[in-house]
This record gives structure tokens, C-alpha cells and sequence, in this order.
């Protein structure tokens, strides 16, 4: 798909970290983008510098997604592009010490839950929606192809760490959407994908650096090649790609520089 001057994207979670960057990239590209996200300085913020538009939006919500969606194709037009970065979690293990109790706890299943709307169950939300749009709109191109959806799992989906059950088993729930939902769409022209990010220098990691600059020289390290974190922009880059590549399609993609996660 030919990412065309005007043409319409939509990016949850596009206020910071590989959000942020894939919402530059894409207008860089030539394309409108929506910003879907619930910090409204930074998102705003960034919107206007990339000449797009900002829309406060909770993905756990279905009318706030619903909202958010309509008044981005009111500005835009209808998305072509949707790439879906934003997510809300918890981290625990599934059983653990309680030092206050002097006893074993269990993860909650509230907390289970919890992690599963804003990973799995969000991820689903904002793809069928904007598959919806997509599905109502003309063909772009002489193989009929109609958008591209693009969701974020993570490297946790297939090394899923200690204290990750929620987060790495939610993220691999993220790519189980993915094969049969580019097969529910194929008649429709819509492709669909992920990416699963390793470590990358997002702010949150960032923020290591100077509190425990040891830990952040390790974790460089422990990446084969090269030795250091993902830059968000190199995540943005397959992005682009993937929107542009309409022969990539149903497909999980490991962006790690070749790392596997340990135990913890």
C-alpha cells in the first residue's frame, strides 16, 4: 500500500515511547495521523508538532474508542493505517511471598483481568473497529487492499519472564489475534500484524539510566547485536514498512536484536 500525501492513520499510545515514534515516522510518510492516548500535554503536544490531531482516548472504553475513532475520520478521514501501541497492565507473580502476612498470595484474578482488557482485550477493540471503518471504504490500490492494522505484543509473548504472567500471556494472546483476524479480513483487503518490540529506550527504560546506571549498562549488554536498546524509531521503520508491504500479512514480527529473554 502506497503510504499516499493525506492519506489517514490512527496511533494508540502515540504521546510517548514507540507510540510516539511510529506517529512521527507516519507523518514524515506524508499521512494525517489521529493520536489515540490518555496523557493529553504530551499527546497534544505532539500532535501539533507533527501536524496531526490529538484525541483523548482510554482504550479499556469502548464508546472512548468509538468517540476517538469518529472524531479522527471526521478530521482526517477515514484510517488506513492503524497502529496500536497503547496498553495497561499489572505485574505479579502467581504466587508469592506476602511479607506483611508472612504467607503465600495469589495473583488475583481481578488483577488477571485487569491486564487482559488493557492488553488483549484492547487490542481486539481497537482492530475490529478500525477494521469496520476500513471494511465501508474503497479499495486503494489494484489488489483490492483496503488498510493495514498493526498491533504491539511483545518479546514476553514467546519468553515470558518471572512475574510476567499477566503481561506475557496477554501479549501472546496478541498474536494469536493475528493470523485469524488477517483471515476473517482477506475478502476485505485488510491486513494484520504485530510486532514484537525487545527492550527498547522508551522513556520508562530511560529513566534507568540514571537511577541504576549498572542495571542499564547490563541490559545494553545483553543484547546480541548490536549491544544496546532498540531505538523507538527503528520499531517506527517497520512499521512504515509494514503498512507500505502489502504482501506482509497474518505475520509476528521479532524486532530484539536477537535477544532471548531469561528467566528473570
Amino acid at each position: 500500500m502506497k503510504l499516499a500525501q493525506g492519506m489517514a492513520a490512527v496511533v494508540t499510545g502515540g504521546a510517548s515511547g514507540l507510540g510516539k515514534a511510529s506517529a512521527a515516522a507516519l507523518a514524515e510518510a506524508g499521512l494525517k495521523v489521529a493520536i489515540f492516548d490518555v496523557n493529553e500535554a504530551d499527546g497534544a503536544a505532539h500532535a501539533e508538532s507533527i501536524g496531526g490531531t490529538f484525541h483523548h482516548v482510554d482504550i479499556t472504553n469502548e464508546q472512548s474508542v468509538q468517540d476517538g475513532f469518529d472524531a479522527a475520520r471526521a478530521a482526517n478521514g477515514q484510517e488506513r493505517v492503524t497502529v496500536h501501541c497503547a496498553m495497561t497492565s499489572k505485574r505479579g507473580k502467581t504466587i508469592g511471598w506476602d511479607k506483611e502476612k508472612g504467607g503465600y498470595k495469589r495473583l488475583s484474578t481481578e488483577d488477571y483481568a485487569f491486564g487482559a482488557e488493557g492488553i488483549l482485550v484492547a487490542s481486539y477493540r481497537i482492530a475490529s473497529i478500525s477494521a469496520l471503518g476500513m471494511a465501508n471504504s474503497d479499495p486503494v490500490n489494484e489488489d483490492g487492499e483496503r488498510g493495514s492494522i498493526t498491533l504491539t505484543a511483545s518479546v514476553a509473548a514467546q519468553d515470558g519472564q518471572i512475574g510476567q504472567t499477566i503481561y506475557g500471556s496477554c501479549k501472546s494472546g496478541v498474536n494469536g489475534l493475528v493470523l485469524p483476524m488477517a483471515r476473517d479480513l482477506m475478502d476485505l483487503g485488510i491486513r494484520v500484524n504485530s510486532v514484537m518490540p525487545g527492550i527498547f529506550a522508551t522513556p520508562l527504560m530511560l529513566g534507568m539510566k540514571d537511577r541504576n546506571p549498572q542495571m542499564w549498562d547490563q541490559l545494553n549488554a545483553s543484547v546480541p547485536f548490536p549491544k544496546r536498546l532498540g531505538h523507538p524509531e527503528e520499531f517506527a521503520s517497520l512499521i512504515c514498512e509494514i503498512a507500505r508491504n502489502t504482501y506482509i500479512n497474518g505475520h509476528q514480527f521479532r524486532l530484539d536484536g536477537a535477544i532471548r529473554m531469561p528467566p528473570k
